[in-house]
């Protein structure tokens, strides 16, 4: 009944068209426009693209907007960049998912910053190669 419930919740989410965000089991999830996940505070999207040039491309975006103290830790499906931008702790989670299917998550700042989030994600998907 629990899982009926939930999952009634997550589609009204789905399908709400605009920002709409819930909270499950002490956990905040939200929805942007159909394109961006929120999960405790990480924006969270997939890119149509394999993990090495998603990953290159988040390094590139973190050049781009001059992280500082950067550390990066890449495994074989899946890595972690974390960096501060603009004195704001900002860490981004890669995962692959399937070939040519990549996502990003994005934590700006302690609780996460929606916008400079989705700043990063603007970064990181104009440095993705276009087909």
């Amino acid at each position: 009944m629990k899982i009926k419930v939930l999952l009634l919740l997550w589609a009204v989410v789905l399908f709400a068209g605009c920002d709409a965000t819930m909270m499950v089991r002490g956990k905040v999830m939200g929805v942007s426009s159909g394109q961006f996940i929120y999960h405790d505070g990480y924006m969270t999207t997939r890119y149509k693209a394999d993990i090495q040039p998603v990953w290159q491309a988040c390094e590139k975006a973190v050049a781009d907007l001059k992280g500082q103290d950067v550390q990066k830790d890449r495994k074989i499906s899946s890595g972690t960049i974390k960096t501060v931008i603009s004195e704001e702790r900002v860490t981004i989670v890669v995962e692959y998912i399937e070939r040519d299917l990549t996502s990003v998550g994005v934590l700006a700042g302690v609780a996460g910053n929606k916008f400079a989030s989705r700043l990063i994600h603007d970064r990181i998907a104009a440095n993705l190669p276009q087909p």
